[in-house]
């Protein structure tokens, strides 16, 4: 399956909530297969589909838990539906913002609910390091990249370390 190249911050499809899926198709399929291909190029743990210029709400991951059991899976139209109150500090990265990584503060758990590729409801609920991709994932759905949760010169100076600015 071929692959498509990463979308960087700044480019508008990352800066806005995306589009709700309403087909449930062959195309969408294929996107989604398209999606996974272009995640494990980049060498990334997880992709929203306007990492790839796609304006649409769906997202990948092949990601370890708390547990460090191996996640893979999508959800279209993901909606965060319960965040424990155990936050972690951990650090964070993002394939549209190659390079650095910051201190990001995340439930360490989380569960987003949506559908497969045909339009089967489900749940998922990640721990640990799964939880901040489930989290993060749907940030970006939702039009937030997460140096934008970050201090403003903290954002600046990590976007100039990535050749962004």
């Amino acid at each position: 399956m071929n692959s498509r190249p990463i979308t960087y911050y700044g480019t508008p499809v990352l800066h806005r909530r995306c589009a709700d899926v309403t087909v449930f198709d062959q195309a969408l399929s294929d996107l989604i297969d398209v999606m996974f291909a272009s995640m494990h190029e980049a060498r990334g743990v997880g992709l929203a589909a306007n990492q790839i210029g796609v304006d649409a709400q769906i997202f990948v991951y092949d990601c370890p838990d708390a547990d460090d059991e191996r996640q893979v899976g999508h959800v279209v139209n993901p909606v965060l539906t319960a965040l424990s109150a155990t936050l972690d500090d951990g650090t964070e990265g993002c394939l549209s913002v190659p390079g650095p990584r910051a201190s990001v503060s995340r439930a360490t758990e989380a569960t987003v609910t949506g559908f497969d590729r045909h339009g089967t409801p489900l749940t998922v609920t990640g721990t640990g390091y799964f939880a901040r991709c489930l989290q993060h994932e749907t940030d970006h759905l939702n039009g937030t990249v997460y140096v934008d949760l970050l201090p403003a010169e903290q954002r600046e100076s990590l976007l100039r370390e990535a050749g962004l600015r």
